[in-house]
């Protein structure tokens, strides 16, 4: 199978190269390790980049997620990304630290708020500005079969320039203990003191599914199309997670 990524022109990016995911406000339980794959393929892309960024065509993304649920409203988690260029070269490419507290279950069963805040080391050739901040505040609410989540995101070079704003946002039909579908949205708008003009800004449309069926196991699959003419037109992507029992080792 093919999967996509998008690697970003600058330190906040609509699209991370190695991880495209909307987070919907749940956790790991405490004491409960979890592990997830990423694998992002930009299948047709931009064949040009601002030095020392390199091109995003036809680049392959693997990221390995491991995270540990600190209580049941606190999760730690953290990125360790490598990248298949077009070349054939395998290249490490980053990592990312991650601490995501969201409301108890016990608050809501039916809407869930949380804020995930991200650190991260990404070699220029990925990302140009190296270290970034990103700020993640999340709104979730279920809706009988569909549920609705927003990802408001505020990415922040560390090594200068301004903060950018990247919304993100999913909804899904599900069938329960089955399956669902739905659509994601990722943009980036620019820079917070001034947005960008819309054939600079940078949207894209998923079209995704999740399977329900296996207890703790995640598969997450989908298909994506830029929306303007900064956008690389095609992308897809796939995850694969289990959540492991508290306590397992």
């Amino acid at each position: 199978m093919v999967i996509i990524g998008v690697v970003p022109s600058r330190a906040a990016r609509a699209l991370d190269a190695f991880e495209i995911q909307v987070y919907d406000g749940t956790a790991n339980p405490a004491g409960a390790p979890g592990l997830e794959l990423h694998v992002n393929d930009v299948v047709r892309g931009s064949t040009t980049a601002t030095p020392p960024e390199l091109a995003p065509n036809h680049q392959a993304h693997f990221t390995l997620e491991p995270s540990y649920g600190v209580t049941d409203f606190w999760e730690l988690g953290a990125y360790l990304q490598t990248a298949l260029r077009a070349d054939g070269t395998f290249d490490f490419a980053g990592i990312k630290a991650r601490s995501k507290l969201v409301t108890r279950p016990s608050w809501s069963t039916t809407r869930r708020l949380g804020l995930n805040v991200e650190v991260s080391n990404v070699p220029a050739r990925y990302e140009a500005e190296r270290w970034g901040l990103e700020l993640r505040p999340i709104v979730a609410q279920d809706l009988g079969r569909f549920s609705v989540v927003v990802n408001p995101i505020v990415g922040v070079p560390l090594t200068g320039g301004a903060a950018t704003f990247e919304p993100a946002a999913e909804v899904l039909f599900a069938w329960p203990r089955l399956a669902s579908l739905g659509l994601e949205y990722y943009a980036d708008l620019g820079d917070m003191t001034g947005f960008s003009r819309v054939r600079d800004q940078k949207h894209y449309l998923f079209e995704v599914a999740n399977l329900l069926r296996v207890r703790s196991f995640e598969l997450n699959v989908g298909v994506g199309e830029g929306l303007t003419p900064s956008s690389n037109p095609f992308v897809a992507k796939l995850i694969l997670g289990y959540q492991f029992d508290a306590g397992s080792r």
